[in-house]
Order: C-alpha cells, then sequence, then structure tokens
C-alpha cells in the first residue's frame, strides 16, 4: 500500500496486507497468515479459523496514498500495446513499410490500451504509439529543432523531421479504431504546427528502433503529409528553427537528427515517395 513500506500481499507479523489500500481511503483487510504456526485452539481441542479485520492506515499514510491516487488519475493517458504482441505480428529493426500488416491490428480494442505516461516510458514489455509525421511541399521537407520544452527530455536540441506524439486517451470515442487513430494525427498536426493551406495525410511506414532507451518503448507511424503552400509556422514552444530543405540538404547533415527521422531519411527511396 502507498506510503506503508509494504507491498500488497506482503507478511505483516501473521497479517497479510489486502490489495490496493481501498483507493487512498486508508482502509485495509487484514487476513490471517495461512500458515499460521500456533493457531488458537477451541475448548474441542480443535483449531479455530482467525477472522478478518479492518485496519486503518496513520492519516499520514492516507494522505499519501489519496494524493497518489489523484496523480495517477490526473496525469497523461498514453496508447501502448503490449511488445509480446507487436513481436507476434513481427517485430523488426528500422523501417517497415508493411502498414497493413501492422496498424489494423493495434488499432484492435482488444489489442490497445492506455496507461500512465509516465509508466510507459519507463516499461520496455509496452510500445508507445507514436505518430510520426513527414511534411512535404514543392519537393522539400520540414524540419525543425526541439526546443527546451520539447516532451521528451531526452530528444532536446535534437534535428528532426517528424511532427508528432502520444495518442492520449482524450482522443478515444466510443471505441478506438484507424478512423479515430487518423483523428488523432490530424489533432496532433494541429496543435504543434499552424498551417496556411489544406492538407492530406496517410500512413506510409512503421519506426522501430530497439538500439536506444528511448526507441525502446516506442514505435512509430511514419505519415506522409502533403502541404498545399509552404506557409507553416510553429504552434508550440517545442519547435524551433523551423524551415523546409530539399533532402539532400538534410543528409548533408544527418548526424545532427533524431534517430528516427536519420531512419526515414535513410529510406526515402524505398517509401518511393519523394
Amino acid at each position: 500500500a502507498v506510503g506503508s513500506g509494504r507491498e500488497a500481499g506482503e507478511p505483516v507479523g501473521s497479517f497479510f496486507i489486502e490489495g490496493a489500500a481501498l483507493n487512498g481511503l486508508g482502509e485495509f483487510i487484514c487476513h490471517p497468515h495461512y500458515c499460521h504456526r500456533n493457531p488458537p485452539i477451541d475448548a474441542r481441542g480443535r483449531k479455530t479459523r482467525l477472522s478478518c479485520a479492518r485496519r486503518s492506515f496513520p492519516l499520514r499514510v492516507r494522505a499519501v496514498a489519496a494524493m497518489s491516487a489523484a496523480m495517477s488519475k490526473n496525469e497523461e493517458q498514453v496508447l501502448v500495446v503490449k511488445r509480446e504482441f507487436f513481436d507476434g505480428l513481427g517485430s523488426f529493426q528500422g523501417l517497415c513499410r508493411k502498414v497493413d500488416d501492422y496498424l489494423p491490428a493495434f488499432m484492435k480494442k482488444e489489442n490497445n490500451f492506455f496507461v500512465p505516461r509516465s509508466a510507459a516510458e519507463e516499461d520496455p514489455s509496452l510500445k508507445q504509439i507514436i505518430p510520426y509525421a513527414v511534411f512535404r511541399h514543392g519537393g522539400r521537407i520540414l524540419h525543425y529543432t526541439r526546443g527546451a520544452k520539447s516532451g521528451e527530455k531526452r530528444l532536446v536540441a535534437k534535428s528532426s523531421i517528424g511532427i508528432g506524439g502520444h495518442v492520449n486517451d482524450t482522443d478515444e470515442c466510443q471505441h478506438f479504431d484507424q478512423a479515430t487513430y487518423h483523428n488523432a494525427v490530424k489533432r496532433e498536426i494541429s496543435e504543434e504546427l499552424r498551417l496556411g493551406g489544406g492538407f492530406t495525410e496517410r500512413a506510409v511506414a512503421l519506426i522501430n528502433d530497439d538500439s536506444s532507451e528511448v526507441g525502446r518503448v516506442h514505435l512509430g507511424i511514419v505519415h506522409i503529409v502533403d502541404l498545399e503552400n509552404d506557409s507553416v509556422s510553429a504552434g508550440e514552444k517545442a519547435i524551433a528553427e523551423l524551415g523546409f530543405a530539399t533532402r539532400a540538404d538534410l543528409l548533408a547533415r544527418r548526424d545532427a537528427f533524431e534517430t528516427w527521422s536519420q531512419i526515414v531519411l535513410d529510406g526515402l527511396d524505398e517509401l518511393d515517395v519523394f
């Protein structure tokens, strides 16, 4: 239980702590240790069953438990799939063009779920689904530098050609499917950029990079976004030095880019989209 210094199910004397502190209400059920060596004996010489008892945590512990529950409830919830499910479909390293072999399966309700972001970032048994949109106009690619306000601190100051972020539970309607997913992609674009015209988008590939700490807990869905014009400005402080450049210019400074952008730049010929 939170703040008690004990894990659920850990023996305390002759008792076990029950479950999760009843959602921070400060109470738990004490069950007699099932292997109690000296159980009470009744008048007939028979072992008696110990009854359960209700106990209360100290006020300080209750406050910590309630605070922890509230923080978890208010924390950003992000869309994930289990790593073992991804492996079952066929895991890979780098870029994979077979979007239709993965995305429809990921978007089935029984295969995805939401967890607190802080937990997902530290759990390699989960893969966070990250739309990664690459914008193009007139044969040039949009690029930028991740500023200090970036949500992923491990990528600050890195150059990138990918706009995107986590899919949150606020994106979910009655059920989460591919249509809902694409709406989430459009929502993310509208939050991060200010576009002076319309656009079309389509998913063309997936990115997986298990060679880095960041990559092991994320799975990218690459979207190509075709812009009506090049009127684009940043919608968030996390996006700095925004501009367009040719692929050749970007490859000339490839080492300045984050790993996912390097993977996409290297694979553009394979994707046959430029």
